[in-house]
């Protein structure tokens, strides 16, 4: 379908068969978008608006204009790279979250919309300024960053066991210009010295490695293990670390706030109650999944 052209400075543009005269970028979408058959038909006309949108700077109200027949290299590349399945996120190098735009490598998940529900929910439900917030895998710093510029005069602390990972994170907020003190840390080994905490918030690795299957596979080929699975024979793994350090950091009625795997929301609820947590929730996400846990301590 798409063929190089080269101008008389030898740069090169890409040129498709397809494009005529009174073809229009929607047209374009539309027929491009069939070669991402990996994904669903809407969810692929997104990817290559995407790539128009970052190329070209086309807005949803140019999708009426006509196409040039002659487009930069560089989105056929990047074409190509969505055609194996990798992220768009990766491609381009950034992923938006909570009305801001993340950087985001090989070395960190990509911002999920679920995860901004928990950033909303810990907002709507903590009103009170000067905060003190500990984010445990942080990853691209997504939530911290977002909590630190959200909420009123909070001291927040992220921390990651990947130092690749917390490289971004670190980059991130010096680029939105928020303030939050990064730790390299293993969440299952010792318990860095912080001040007393009001909420502890966590989106840890949590599907069984048994579950493969059901994972996307532009998630499991391109995104990091690390941050995603974990072992079949213990999977509230990290959990149960999460409450040991809500046990030892948290204030009286201080909040824990956890992004979950519906499938293990029941036997979370009861290691929770069994460490002592109080007034548990298990929240639904837009798609009425259990997609995330509140809770006190006492």
């Amino acid at each position: 379908m798409f063929t190089f052209v080269v101008d008389s400075e030898g740069t090169a543009y890409l040129c498709s068969s397809t494009i005529t005269d009174r073809m229009t970028y929607s047209d374009w979408i539309h027929s491009t978008s069939t070669q991402l058959s990996i994904y669903p038909k809407e969810e692929a006309e997104n990817l290559v608006f995407w790539l128009l949108e970052h190329h070209l700077g086309l807005k949803r109200s140019d999708l009426h204009l006509a196409i040039p027949t002659e487009l930069p290299s560089a989105l056929l590349a990047d074409f190509q790279r969505l055609q194996t399945g990798e992220p768009i996120q990766y491609i381009l190098g950034e992923a938006p979250f909570y009305g801001r735009s993340f950087a985001v490598t090989p070395d960190t998940l990509i911002p999920r919309n679920e995860t901004e529900e928990l950033v909303h929910l810990i907002l709507k439900e903590n009103p009170k300024p000067g905060l003190c917030v500990l984010d445990l895998g942080t990853g691209t710093g997504c939530i911290p960053i977002s909590l630190a510029l959200e909420l009123k005069s909070p001291k927040v602390y992220a921390l990651d066991v990947s130092a690749a990972a917390l490289e971004v994170a670190r980059k991130n907020a010096a680029a939105l210009g928020a303030q939050v003190e990064f730790l390299e840390r293993d969440l299952l080994g010792g318990i860095p010295e912080v001040a007393p905490l009001d909420l502890i918030v966590s989106n840890p690795p949590y599907v069984p490695l048994r579950d493969q299957a059901e994972i996307h596979t532009n998630v499991l080929n391109f995104e990091p293990h690390l941050a995603l699975f974990v072992p079949d024979e213990d999977p509230l793994l990290f959990y149960r670390a999460i409450g040991k350090w809500g046990q030892l950091l948290l204030k009286s009625g201080g909040k824990l706030y956890l992004e979950i795997y519906e499938n293990l929301a029941d036997e979370l609820v009861q290691l929770l109650l069994s460490q002592g947590y109080l007034h548990l929730q298990v929240h639904q996400d837009l798609n009425g999944k259990k997609r995330m846990i509140s809770c006190i301590w006492p």
